[in-house]
C-alpha cells in the first residue's frame, strides 16, 4: 500500500472511517461505516459525495484543438458548443476502444477527463498524435456530488451552477474556492462533477459534507450505481477488444464523422468502425441482464442458451439495491441480444437464468432543463 498514490482527500477518508483499497494505483475508499448498500440507497434518495480525484484531468491547447482531437476520437468535437461537455472514445487502428473520456469545450482550449488506469497511456497517446499541441496534465481534485438532492445542496452553495443543464460546464466559486463544474456524473442521477485545485479539495469536501443531505460514498456503491445506470466501466465492459458498435456506443460516433458526413472518418480504426455502423454485421452485442432470486452474477460468468451453446460472458455484475434483484451487463451473440431472451449464467457449477433487458435498469434523473 505504501507505493500507492493518494488523492488530496486521503486524510479526510481516514477521519471518516473509510475502508481503503488499491484502485488504479491509488489508495481509494471502497466504503465508509454506512456500508455499500446504504451508501447506494442514500445516493438514490438524497445526495452522495464521491472522491474521483484519481481520474486524469488534461488540458489540450494549440491550433484548432477540436479539429486536432477529432484525429483521435470519432466524436463530433468541432460541433461542441463552448461550455458543453461530450462523451468520447479513443479508438485503436483495429477499431477497439483504448479508453473513454469526457471532453469540454472550454473556449480557447479543451478540458479532458480520462480514466485513472489509462491516464498515463492516454496522455502519451495525445502527445504522439498531436505533436503541434500542448497536452498538460493538471494536478486537481475531482469531487462528484450525485443524487436527487444535489441541486438543492448546490443551490445553497453555488446557485449559479444550478443554471447548468446535463452535460453543460461552467466556472464558479464555492465559499471563495474557484471550481470547474459540469452537470454530469456516473450514477444515473442528477449531479455535479466539481474540479478544484488540489490544495482546496479538502476544504471543499468538508463544506459539501456539512450539508445535511450529503454522505461520503465509496467505490463499492459507485460501481453498483453505475451498473444500474447501464454505464460502462473501462477495462471491464469496454476495452481494446470491443468496438463502439459492439458496445452499443454508436451514439458516441458523431453524425458528421460517419460516412456521408462533412468530416467522415479520420480517426483510428474508422474503416472497421464505420463499416459496422453502416452494415451492422458485428457478431456480438453488449446487453443488460436481470437475474432471478438474490444470488448476484459476477464478472467473468459464462453465458449459455437453453441447449448449452455458449453465447458470451458477463463483464459487470452484482446485486442492484434499487432494482431489488441481480443486475449485470455482458456480451452475447447478436441472435440472443433481443430484450426478453432467456440466457443462463454459470455460477459455481450451476446455470442461473437471466433475462436480456434494456438499459438503464433505473430511470435516469439527469436534469435537461
Amino acid at each position: 500500500m505504501s507505493e500507492l498514490k493518494r488523492t488530496p482527500l486521503y486524510d479526510l477518508h481516514l477521519e471518516l472511517g473509510a475502508k481503503l483499497v488499491p484502485f488504479a494505483g491509488f489508495e481509494m475508499p471502497v466504503q465508509y461505516p454506512l456500508g455499500v448498500k446504504k451508501e447506494h440507497e442514500h445516493t438514490r434518495a438524497a445526495c452522495g459525495l464521491f472522491d474521483v480525484s484519481h481520474m486524469g484531468q488534461v488540458l489540450l491547447r494549440g491550433p484548432s484543438p477540436a479539429e486536432a482531437l477529432e484525429t483521435l476520437v470519432p466524436a463530433d468535437v468541432v460541433g461542441l458548443a463552448e461550455g458543453m461537455q461530450r462523451y468520447a472514445l479513443f479508438t485503436s487502428e483495429e477499431g477497439g476502444i483504448l479508453d473513454d473520456l469526457m471532453v469540454v469545450n472550454a473556449g480557447d482550449h479543451l478540458y479532458l477527463v480520462v480514466n485513472a488506469a489509462c491516464k498515463d497511456q492516454d496522455i502519451a497517446h495525445l502527445r504522439r498524435g498531436l505533436t503541434d499541441h500542448q497536452v498538460e496534465a493538471v494536478d486537481r481534485g475531482l469531487l462528484a456530488l450525485q443524487g436527487p438532492r444535489a441541486a438543492a445542496v448546490m443551490q445553497r452553495l453555488c446557485p449559479e451552477a444550478c443554471d447548468l443543464v446535463f452535460m453543460q460546464h461552467g466556472r464558479f466559486e464555492i465559499d471563495g474556492i474557484p471550481v470547474w463544474v459540469s452537470r454530469s456524473g456516473y450514477t444515473g442521477e442528477d449531479g455535479f462533477e466539481i474540479s478544484v485545485a488540489a490544495d482546496g479539495a479538502e476544504a471543499l469536501a468538508r463544506r459539501l459534507l456539512a450539508e445535511e443531505e450529503v454522505e461520503a460514498i465509496g467505490l463499492g456503491a459507485r460501481d453498483s450505481l453505475r451498473l444500474e445506470a447501464g454505464l460502462c466501466l473501462y477495462g471491464h465492459d469496454i476495452d481494446t477488444t470491443t468496438t463502439p458498435v459492439e458496445a452499443g456506443l454508436i451514439w458516441a460516433i458523431g453524425k458528421p464523422r460517419r460516412r456521408g458526413g462533412e468530416r467522415a472518418g479520420g480517426f483510428p480504426g474508422a474503416g472497421l468502425v464505420l463499416h459496422q455502423v453502416e452494415v451492422r454485421d458485428h457478431r456480438r452485442k453488449r446487453v443488460g441482464l436481470l437475474g432471478e432470486g438474490r444470488a448476484p452474477v459476477r464478472e467473468g460468468a459464462e453465458l449459455y442458451d437453453g441447449e448449452g451453446h455458449h453465447l458470451g460472458v458477463v463483464t459487470s455484475g452484482g446485486f442492484g439495491p434499487s432494482v431489488g434483484r441481480p443486475v449485470a451487463m455482458g456480451y452475447v451473440a447478436v441472435e440472443a441480444a433481443d430484450p426478453g431472451t432467456t440466457v443462463y449464467a454459470e455460477v459455481r457449477g450451476k446455470r442461473l437464468p437471466m433475462t436480456v433487458s434494456k438499459m438503464p435498469f433505473v430511470a435516469p434523473g439527469y436534469y435537461r432543463g
